[in-house]
């Protein structure tokens, strides 16, 4: 039987048509989605800081899908020569607890050092609390106590406990500012300190900025020590940081291992109800499509992948996981026998420990959200030669320059980190 070339060229017409509309709807699929990110500007501004960086910032590394950048190895810490006094305390104490979460702990026992060094006290390792009543945990379930108390021996004297022959009724409450200077120990904190004998530090944050500016003066060195060298997580909870670590490199092998950590949490987006922060293109925070669009706008490939500090899966995510399929939470990369100790728990202490060390070492650091765990993530990842933190805003073209969104702490050097490392 023959065949009709009229019925041929039909079929031909016809495969043709669907190959051209679903390129039509997979372009206005894209397209809708872009729109919604289109701003006027590349300057940023985030925790107030406005951003122009030139592309020599940082090199990209070759071969690779995305802007993927170098990490920096070239500071180091400015503060051991400066530690030669031993550590002399007198018969009075120093007690603090350490509450809402790593990015707050961190200025916490930088403070705590701070005072007991200046009053030349002793200082008790603290407890840690949670955001619920009861929820209390031993400093050695988070954190390895023998690393602190040798990393400060040459500054303060470091004990677990308090002594028994001491009375809880006879310690006075005070409360210092975060970044507390010696000046304001002397004026306002040694006066009670002689009276009582004994004191409880209580940290209040009168802002979230860690900048540096001229009025600071140099940083005091056993701040430094005390907020990049003492705390270090316990051995058990560290090695599972690192297998999750170690699971999104393995996942990110196409990338050579590299993996993108962003903090981004449904609970607290919906809080905040992200806004305009006065500059063009830049909000106080981004949901997930807008994470996934400034991602791609960047040149990171389909396949990068990405962990999210959201604890579960949530419906509104989905968007980024289309994006970018390899898409985590904890609970898809934590090793199966550690959960019920480490997600199963009715405090959050844990996963916010896990978030803020699996952020401070990704090889890219992106902060949906502004805060204190943005500003003490980047210090950390300054004091490890990790200087990727790019900073969302909407972009305007159909592509980016990642060096255009560089932190501000970073790009014009003005973190806290930088007056400790040089």
């Amino acid at each position: 039987m023959g065949v009709d070339l009229r019925q041929v060229v039909a079929g031909i017409l016809t495969v043709t048509m669907f190959v051209m509309l679903g390129q039509m709807l997979h372009r206005d699929y894209y397209d809708s989605l872009q729109k919604k990110a289109q701003g006027d500007a590349h300057d940023i501004e985030f925790e107030g800081s406005r951003v122009s960086v030139k592309d020599s910032l940082l090199g990209a590394v070759e071969g690779s899908k995305g802007p993927w950048m170098d990490d920096n190895n070239d500071l180091n810490p400015c503060w051991p020569t400066l530690l030669s006094d031993e550590a002399v305390s007198s018969k009075g104490y120093v007690t603090f607890s350490l509450t809402n979460g790593p990015e707050y702990h961190i200025s916490q026992i930088t403070d705590a050092v701070m005072v007991a060094k200046h009053l030349g006290a002793t200082l008790v390792l603290p407890d840690i609390r949670g955001s619920k009543p009861g929820d209390e945990r031993n400093f050695e379930d988070i954190y390895d106590a023998d690393k602190l108390i040798k990393s400060l021996e040459n500054v303060i004297k470091v004990v677990k406990q308090l002594p028994e022959e001491v009375s809880l009724r006879d310690i006075a409450i005070v409360k210092v500012p975060t970044r507390v200077t010696e000046d304001y120990i002397k004026e306002n904190i040694d006066p009670i300190f002689k009276s009582k004998g004994n004191i409880r530090v209580a940290t209040y944050f009168p802002s979230v900025n860690l900048r540096k500016s001229s009025q600071d003066g140099e940083t005091d060195p056993v701040a430094c020590l005390a907020m990049f060298g003492s705390l270090e997580l316990q051995p058990e909870l560290n090695a599972v940081v690192e297998s999750m670590i170690e699971r999104l490199r393995t996942h990110s092998r196409k990338n050579s291992g590299r993996f993108i950590a962003v903090d981004l949490r449904i609970d607290i987006l919906e809080k905040k109800h992200c806004h305009s922060t006065g500059v063009v293109g830049s909000k106080t925070c981004y949901n997930a499509q807008e994470i996934a669009l400034f991602l791609r706008k960047l040149g990171f490939a389909g396949d990068t992948t990405i962990y999210l500090t959201q604890p579960r899966w949530d419906s509104s995510l989905n968007i980024l996981k289309d994006i970018f399929p390899k898409t985590f939470t904890k609970e898809a990369i934590m090793p199966a026998s550690k959960k019920s100790k480490y997600l199963e728990s009715e405090s959050s202490e844990y996963e916010n420990v896990i978030d803020f060390y699996i952020s401070s070492r990704s090889d890219v650091f992106v902060p949906a959200i502004s805060g204190l765990f943005y500003a003490n993530t980047v210090g950390k990842r300054i004091a490890l030669g990790k200087p990727q933190v790019l900073v969302p805003a909407e972009i305007s073209e159909t592509s980016g320059l990642a060096t255009d969104f560089i932190s501000p702490y970073i790009s014009k050097k003005n973190h806290l980190a930088y007056s400790c490392f040089c």
